[in-house]
């Protein structure tokens, strides 16, 4: 049954019909070559010049995102679901089946087939099926002015009016485009920009949503019902229109391509005979759809990254729309391994809906690849989804306090200012400071840190045992002989971002008077953390982090973004000095062999190779931390309630944080060669000579021995 046309359709038709109307009879009487050749442009006159787009398309194409093997797909982003392939990559009978489809003679004419366009006119005109007349030319060029981004949205709403004017001028553009570019490569880009139904633009996309497969293995009942559904691809379309509608669509392909000898009839006879069998795939499209590794969290890093490159354009709508019409192919810096270690980890120490989380990063020291993003929790809007980057940072979450993490900070600079590892101090039980205080932590008015622990704390301690057995009062005194503003430099130094409005006004105007920086009362993120640790992993050598390996354009150029920025920020001795002490809370030895206890001692036996670390608990327990690193990869995890810090998580839950991380170390450098650290230099390493304990008196002695030993003792004397 015939589609009822619209008044304007109508008047068009009637306009269209008189200007053509002396054409016909000439129509009649020419041979199909010399239409082609001469009478378009006779009858039409001179063409103007090609727009840009259709010289050159920029059809809107999907980006993909993949892991950093290059081949394992974490998601797409598109407004337009679409993918160019070369004309070698479609099967030659979804080639023959769209020609048979739309235009029979499209390779006989010249972009405009007046005889086709007269017998369009005749049929509209005496009351006949509507037909557009259209020959595959002028219908990519109809499809390429109507999506071109750099034409306005009235220009694009213009490509399609029912006009003279609009016909004539896309007449003239196939005209030209046909004395410009090969039958074969206006098959193919028409190919890749016709929309086939169901959100899916251009044969790639349209093999892989209805079908499941790449339009190289199309089958001659597939191609047949793909080049049926350009007619009315939403009214045709099986999935979301009339699947019987779609069927005798294929069918009338079938018959084309018998008619036009393609095919033969038994050929036709057995592909009509096909049941309709599809296997619906929808693209992934953002962050909310990843399909690796609850990725999602990495994913909306990349794109929070992506709008910052001005390589994509001049503005963040400029780089988004880059991102999902641009048809970028992203190689990220995730390791599929390492992120669904994290991920499974991260759900190990908390459920997907406990109110508290373990958001965790890995990177990779030397490039700043950021390896994985994971924490217990799903990406998205939907109810008990979250879009905020807790990993990351950013917009309103601020980060977690480290707590003695940031003791890495104070024995840098110390190092720095050349004091060696040896340096020793008698730590107390509590050290009272200049900076005043009220409250538990103060003595008579002034700040008086606490050792956690006294017993396995105090005494006469240097840095390896000091950050082995993680000693406050140690650290807080070590913080005051190089300052406290060296000690904040140095975590800016090695990228801690001061997120919290308090932090950073703190450290800018009042940093030497910052007196529990070293204790870590800063908030931090885990990505910041496990990237300055990689700084000292990577012998002093800062590298900003980035999600990304590569990125290649539509063309196949690569795009100048993603590789590493490194720039050297400590002297590699400074950061063996400072890796050699960080061997002790991990129960590892020193090169020196001055470790004597450590707060993360199962972490030697679980990575089984070289490798450093810290653990840090802030007041009250209030967030656990653990950063370890071995030459390949740093990895930070920190138990805390994103949402609200007076919720402290416990110190009891330490120990499977620290296990968490140890595991993910171990996955990362799985199959990897094993890498010792370099020792430091014996001048940064100093004279590790511990003072000898007061000899005690004879009286003292006495009471050391035995009382039966004792007395027989008195009585020789005696």
């Amino acid at each position: 049954m015939p589609r009822p046309r619209s008044p304007l359709s109508r008047l068009f038709t009637v306009l269209l019909a008189g200007l053509l109307a002396g054409l016909v009879l000439a129509v009649a009487a020419l041979p199909g070559n010399l239409l082609a050749g001469v009478a378009a442009k006779a009858a039409l006159g001179a063409y103007g010049e090609l727009p840009a787009a259709l010289r050159t398309p920029a059809t809107p194409q999907r980006s993909y995102l993949y892991a950093n093997d290059g081949t394992t797909l974490l998601t797409t982003f598109y407004d337009v679901n679409r993918t160019d392939v070369p004309l070698a990559e479609i099967a030659p009978v979804m080639r023959q089946a769209i020609v048979a489809a739309e235009d029979r003679r499209f390779y006989s004419h010249g972009g405009a087939d007046l005889r086709g366009l007269a017998r369009a006119v005749v049929a509209n005109v005496t009351g006949g099926a509507a037909q557009g007349g259209s020959t595959l030319t002028m219908q990519y060029v109809r499809n390429v002015l109507k999506t071109d981004p750099g034409r306005t949205a009235e220009q694009r709403q213009a490509a399609t009016e029912q006009t003279v004017g609009r016909k004539l001028q896309e007449i003239r553009y196939a005209t030209a485009l046909e004395d410009t570019l090969s039958k074969d490569e206006i098959l193919n880009r028409y190919l890749n920009i016709a929309y086939f139904g169901s959100g899916a633009y251009g044969i790639a996309a349209a093999s892989q949503r209805y079908f499941g497969k790449a339009p190289a293995g199309l089958t001659l009942g597939e191609a047949a019902l793909l080049a049926g559904l350009v007619q009315s691809p939403d009214e045709y379309s099986p999935i979301d229109g009339d699947a019987d509608a779609a069927l005798a669509r294929r069918g009338y392909v079938l018959d084309a391509m018998v008619d036009t000898g393609v095919i033969s009839e038994a050929r036709a006879a057995q592909a009509r005979a096909e049941k309709l069998t599809l296997k619906p795939t929808a693209q992934p499209n953002g962050c909310a759809a990843t399909r690796t590794g609850d990725a999602g969290f990495f994913c909306d890093y990349l794109r929070r990254w992506w709008l910052e490159q001005p390589a994509f354009g001049a503005t963040a709508e400029e780089r988004e729309q880059a991102l999902r019409r641009g048809g970028y192919r992203v190689v990220t810096s995730l390791d599929p391994k390492v992120q669904a270690t994290a991920a499974a980890q991260a759900r190990k120490v908390y459920a997907d809906d406990d109110a508290r989380a373990l958001p965790i990063a890995a990177v990779e020291p030397g490039t700043g690849r950021v390896l994985a993003m994971a924490v217990n929790r799903q990406y998205g809007v939907a109810e008990k989804q979250t879009v905020n980057p807790l990993i990351s940072g950013g917009g309103s979450v601020e980060g977690y306090q480290a707590g003695s993490t940031f003791k890495l900070f104070t024995m840098l600079a110390a190092l720095e200012a050349g004091k060696p590892l040896a340096t020793g101090f008698d730590a107390p039980s509590r050290l009272p400071t200049r900076y005043a205080a009220e409250g538990e932590a103060s003595c008579d008015g002034r700040w008086c840190p606490a050792n956690a622990n006294p017993e396995r704390m105090d005494g006469y301690r240097m840095m390896w045992d000091g950050f082995g057995r993680s000693v406050n009062t140690y650290f807080v005194w070590l913080a005051e002989q190089v300052g406290q503003d060296k000690v904040v430099e140095m975590a800016q130094r090695l990228g801690i971002t001061f997120r919290a409005e308090a932090d950073a006004a703190f450290a800018a105007d009042n940093a030497a008077n910052w007196g529990a920086f070293t204790l870590g009362v800063a908030a931090t993120t885990p990505l910041d953390l496990a990237n300055a640790y990689a700084t000292v992993a990577a012998e002093g050598t800062y590298c900003a982090p980035t999600p990304v390996v590569s990125v290649t354009a539509p063309d196949g150029t690569k795009v100048p973004v993603g590789q590493p920025s490194c720039k050297r920020v400590l002297e590699a001795d400074v950061a063996r000095a400072a890796t050699d002490a960080a061997r002790c809370p991990v129960g590892q030895q020193s090169a020196y062999g001055q470790c004597n206890g450590g707060t993360a001692g199962g972490v030697d036996r679980i990575v089984g190779r070289p490798v450093a670390g810290k653990t840090g608990s802030s007041e009250q327990n209030a967030t656990e931390t653990f950063v370890g690193f071995t030459p390949q990869v740093a990895v930070a995890g920190i138990a805390a309630n994103p949402d609200d810090p007076s919720d402290a998580v416990g110190g009891a839950v330490q120990t499977k944080v620290i296990d968490a991380v140890a595991r993910i170390i171990r996955a990362a450098v799985d199959g990897q060669p094993v890498r010792d650290f370099t020792a430091p230099s014996r001048e940064l390493a100093g004279n590790p000579q511990r003072p000898e304990p007061p000899r005690p008196s004879p009286r003292e002695r006495e009471r050391e021995i035995p009382s039966d030993i004792l007395r027989w003792l008195q009585e020789r004397r005696s």
